[in-house]
């Protein structure tokens, strides 16, 4: 009974009473009535209990989109018996829309159909599609019979990534090659990167320091140039943070930072994300060469979430190494002087994109890059109506 619709336990009702009316008044023209469409609702019951399996496969169009970027969401179902309408309803997120809902005509023998939706999110953030709802319907709208299909996907939105001019001085805001700054401490990785010397090569590639132990002139290789390092810091702290939703302070730190870890990947430099709880990786570094490893930066940084820890996470630092050019984007820092240091001591050099929180809160007060550059930073302030690019170029050009 839970399979009929309700017009199919009206039909059914009417049916049956019907049948006994006719069976008590002596009517066997209305028991004839009452059986018919007692039969036919039974009918139709029948006709949706029988199992008719159906498959399905998702495919998403790109994986990963940009917020309001749409993405395309292809529907392949299958089936190997004859089915009648079928009526789909796909579950998504709120953030993507109204549930998609489509009608699949009645099919005879195996048979094979795809549909498609459109989907477009303004938040960043990991979305799962899924799972598919399955309602088998009898030609006359009687019964009904529902199926989930548990095959889901996840959609990732990741943050908007705003052009950078390229900006700076050879050998600190660009990545790799002859005139930027070596990615290997000292005496760790640079001895696989020399050859012997050979006749006509630039006594500027003389590595002297692999020639004096070694007895041999060795010069490094050209084909393995050295490549610069910066890491890109996020603080994510929900204290450190003013506004709520796509509006909010954290969501312009989280655009930023994408843009700057996208600009200096695409300059060849090998890029570490960082957030107030440590890397999101394993070791947070990516290479900055293919599309790829820029995808699996802005992967991290589409689900970041506001940490609830109220100081950052510094343990990633290790003592004595350099971690190359660090660039901060960084909230309400006026209790961290500490941590300032400690970045600022390990970053060569150490640039700042200090948000006026309290801007997002309809606040005044001492804009924070001033008090940033009193401490040895270089910072410039960003508020909700600074142009990042205007902010980047403005950065490039302190001494």
């Amino acid at each position: 009974m839970a399979s009929l619709t309700a017009r199919g336990r009206t039909l059914l009702a009417a049916g049956i009473t019907a049948t006994v009316g006719g069976v008590a008044l002596g009517q066997p023209s209305f028991t004839g009535v009452g059986v018919l469409l007692t039969a036919l609702t039974l009918l139709g019951l029948v006709s949706v209990r029988r199992d008719h399996p159906v498959s399905v496969q998702r495919t998403l169009e790109p994986r990963c989109t940009p917020t309001g970027q749409p993405a395309h969401v292809r529907l392949a179902l299958a089936g190997t018996t004859g089915t009648g309408p079928l009526l789909l309803e796909d579950r998504v997120p709120w953030a993507l829309g109204v549930r998609p809902r489509f009608v699949l005509p009645a099919a005879s023998g195996a048979w094979e159909t795809e549909v498609d939706y459109t989907v477009r999110s303004d938040v960043r953030g990991r979305f799962p599609l899924g799972p598919l709802t399955v309602r088998a319907v009898d030609p006359f709208g009687l019964a009904v019979r529902t199926r989930v299909l548990e095959e889901e996907s996840d959609l990732i939105v990741t943050p908007a990534v705003l052009t950078l001019p390229a900006v700076g001085r050879a050998g600190t805001w660009t990545g790799a090659g002859d005139n930027r700054p070596r990615a290997f401490a000292s005496g760790s990785a640079e001895d696989v990167t020399v050859r012997e010397y050979r006749q006509g090569d630039p006594l500027r590639r003389v590595h002297w320091r692999t020639s004096a132990r070694t007895g041999e002139l060795m010069v490094r290789r050209e084909e393995q140039p050295w490549q610069s390092r910066a890491t890109v810091l996020l603080d994510n702290r929900a204290r450190a943070h003013r506004g709520h939703g796509a509006a909010s302070s954290l969501e312009a730190a989280v655009t930023a930072a994408a843009s700057v870890a996208a600009h200096l990947a695409a300059r060849g430099f090998v890029v570490r994300l960082v957030t107030a709880d440590g890397p999101p990786s394993a070791d947070g570094w990516h290479d900055g060469a293919t599309a790829a490893d820029a995808d699996r930066m802005l992967e991290e940084l589409a689900v970041v979430e506001p940490a609830s820890r109220t100081t950052i996470d510094t343990a990633w630092l290790s003592t004595g190494a350099r971690h190359g050019m660090l660039v901060a984007v960084l909230g309400d820092v006026r209790d961290d002087a500490a941590t300032l240091r400690r970045l600022l001591h390990h970053g060569a050099p150490a640039v700042a994109l200090a948000l006026d929180v309290d801007r997002w809160a309809s606040a005044g007060g001492t804009p924070p890059g001033e008090s940033l550059r009193a401490a040895g930073w270089r910072a410039v302030t960003v508020r909700p109506d600074t142009i990042l690019a205007v902010a980047w170029r403005e950065l490039a050009a302190m001494p």
